[in-house]
């Protein structure tokens, strides 16, 4: 009995098939990932409010989507909303129930970043007369995005992989393409391994990628260290100090 046919590993390795599945999976990474960021930042905002009309609205929905599994969001989603005659397709149920559920995880890191400014940088803001929306544009959001940036990234790796949560209400991205090959060729251990090095090769990319990003980032804040670095004062030698 054969246990590993390097054929068949090496053909689905280059299959058009799985390939379009691992861009369907990059793309629903994409949409969800800025989709939820956007929501995020509202609830984030929210959650920060002193109004309790605000803030609690914000803090039961983070409360909710981190606190149930995303495959019940999903199948919820996909199977109750056509109850309400809302009809959507597979694609659209997949970006919602992805987006909700990362808007809640992306609220937490978008609030802690707001909460690390300086308040001192705040209170001197408003003392010189800034309106919230510029103390907002221009000094907290430039800082929090900085420190953001490192968990935003792991986010986006984490989502790429929970994409294939999806394929439970039948989303044929990269690992239900795989599921369905390996039903019809029997390749278990060669499909999930293709399915493996496929998301491997996809996370070491937006790996590079993320680094890339922080560096940008920093270049401005590494700029003002240098320039506010102060050269060492030489102090002129007396006689008594040469003795």
């Amino acid at each position: 009995m054969q246990i590993w046919s390097w054929h068949g590993f090496f053909t689905y390795l280059g299959s058009p098939y799985i390939f379009r599945g691992a861009l369907i999976t990059v793309y629903m990474t994409a949409v969800s990932m800025v989709m939820g960021f956007l929501l995020g930042l509202l609830i984030a905002v929210m959650k920060r409010s002193q109004r309790r009309l605000l803030s609690w609205p914000a803090r039961f929905y983070v409360w909710f989507f981190r606190g149930t599994p995303l495959l019940v969001q999903l199948v919820v989603i996909y199977a109750g909303l056509p109850k309400l005659d809302i009809r959507l397709s597979v694609m659209a149920c997949s970006i919602i129930g992805l987006t909700l559920n990362e808007a809640a995880y992306l609220a937490e890191i978008i609030r802690a970043g707001l909460n690390a400014v300086p308040t001192g940088q705040i209170a001197a803001a408003r003392a010189l007369g800034l309106s919230e929306r510029q103390i907002a544009w221009r000094i907290a959001f430039p800082q929090a995005f900085r420190l953001i940036i490192p968990p935003l990234g792991n986010s986006v790796n984490g989502l790429l992989k929970t994409t294939s949560v999806t394929s439970v209400i039948s989303m044929e991205e990269l690992m239900q393409r795989s599921q369905i090959l390996v039903q019809d060729q029997f390749m278990v251990l060669e499909l999930f391994s293709v399915a493996a090095l496929y998301y491997l090769l996809m996370t070491t990319a937006w790996d590079f990628l993320q680094r890339r990003i922080e560096h940008y980032a920093e270049r401005p804040y590494r700029r003002q260290q240098q320039s506010a670095a102060v050269d060492p004062i030489e102090l002129p030698v007396t006689t008594q100090d040469a003795r």
